[in-house]
């Protein structure tokens, strides 16, 4: 949930997440997109089409699904999505970097000893990707 931005405190979409219930992407857009649709049309001509794709992958994940994040101290956080994605125009949202969201349960934080193997390496890995874990312990 960082900003690919290098300009925007990663500490204010976290903040924004964590207190609003939200798992989301940047990517803000010049104008709000009317749906799902034309923010992928959109997020294509504004940035390109890997990060279309990107978000696409995103509003696919189905409801019910785990994500996993790291937050500022480097406790992680374990959530599971609870609703569909919506573009967030507001203004906290804009100056985040976190426009691309969906609603989101998050636990609460645990230490990298009692979050799964899998979890942990992908995020020593390091990145701003929003990415798959494929092994089954990372629920």
């Amino acid at each position: 949930m960082r900003s690919r931005l290098a300009d925007v405190d990663p500490a204010l979409a976290m903040e924004r997440a964590l207190g609003l219930g939200l798992c989301g992407v940047g990517g803000r857009l010049a104008e709000a997109p009317r749906d799902a649709t034309d923010a992928l049309a959109r997020t294509e001509e504004e940035y390109d089409a890997r990060t279309a794709r990107r978000l696409e992958r995103f509003q696919a994940v189905p409801e019910g699904a785990t994500v996993w994040t790291r937050d500022e101290d480097g406790m992680f956080r374990r959530g599971v999505l609870t609703g569909r994605w919506r573009y967030d125009d507001a203004p906290q949202a804009r100056a985040a970097d976190l426009v691309h969201v969906r609603p989101c349960e998050w636990g609460r934080p645990l230490p990298e000893h009692e979050t799964p193997a899998a979890v942990a390496a992908t995020f020593r890995r390091g990145g701003r990707n929003f990415q798959r874990i494929r092994q089954l312990d990372a629920v």
